[in-house]
């Protein structure tokens, strides 16, 4: 057995002595989003600081706790917080929770960050479907051995992002009379926000928005066969002559957009 492996069943041991039920969604809640978990029946939550070999968010607008609860009917679990590669943790750290929800029986997962906006025609607080990636900018999670009884050693990445779960998010979009954009999510490392010249390249690369965030965690559920729904709040617009970008403007402009992400997701787990 791994040591990846062994540490898996130790905090997923430690997690089901809390909460023994299986949720069927796992939810990861970006920065400025984490009044989401409002909308949980909650029935447990675990302080990511107790929970053995979790790593501990250091970010403000990131709660760091583990809930669990019902949504729609569903059992799901949330993260209240997650982790990111700037803050000096690995790959292979930013992604284990991912990993340990796979673990808990999660068949979906559902992520959502806030984002800077390089496609002209957005604007601040528009909600983005992602549809595809741009990965260069940062450390792929799956380098280093391989854990061939989570996933093959090339894992495919011809639909990161489940055109199943798209379809159903454009449904409970329209129902709600919510506008939604669909685009390429570019990832980049921080913690530094973008130069000028860099939104120009990410938008001549073809991407849409940019961020710190989601890639890494897409690829380790791609690894482990586990469909995924993504979505961004643009919550600054990177091309022309912006203002200086701050990370409080960025968690206000999130808090704002934050009911319509909360109405696409609450769709999506009910037709689960």
């Amino acid at each position: 057995m791994s040591t990846l492996t062994a540490q898996l069943q130790e905090t997923t041991a430690f997690i089901k002595g809390i909460y023994p039920h299986t949720p069927v969604a796992g939810i990861v809640l970006g920065s400025g989003l984490g009044n989401f978990a409002n909308e949980i029946d909650i029935e447990a939550e675990i302080d990511y600081k107790d929970i053995p070999h979790f790593p501990v968010s250091t970010v403000e607008g990131h709660k760091g706790k583990l809930i669990f609860g019902i949504l729609e009917g569903k059992k799901v679990v949330a993260m209240a917080g997650r982790f990111h590669f700037y803050e000096g943790y690995t790959s292979q750290a930013v992604t284990y929770p991912i990993r340990v929800m796979k673990f808990l029986g999660i068949q979906t997962l559902l992520l959502s960050n806030a984002a800077g906006g390089v496609n002209p025609d957005f604007r601040v607080g528009d909600i983005m479907i992602i549809n595809d990636h741009i990965s260069f900018g940062t450390a792929n999670p799956l380098i280093g051995k391989n854990e061939e009884s989570m996933g093959p050693r090339f894992p495919d990445m011809t639909e990161p992002y489940s055109h199943k779960l798209i379809n159903i998010a454009k449904t409970v979009a329209v129902s709600n009379n919510i506008s939604v954009k669909e685009g390429i999510y570019f990832v980049v490392t921080g913690p530094t926000f973008e130069t000028k010249a860099e939104y120009r390249m990410i938008h001549k690369l073809g991407a849409d928005a940019v961020g710190m965030s989601t890639v890494q965690e897409t690829i380790v559920a791609a690894h482990m066969g586990l469909p995924v729904f993504a979505m961004s709040v643009i919550t600054d617009m990177g091309l022309g002559d912006h203002e200086k970008i701050t990370h409080e403007e960025v968690l206000i402009a999130a808090k704002a957009a934050e009911p319509k992400l909360a109405t696409i997701f609450k769709g999506i787990v009910a037709s689960l």
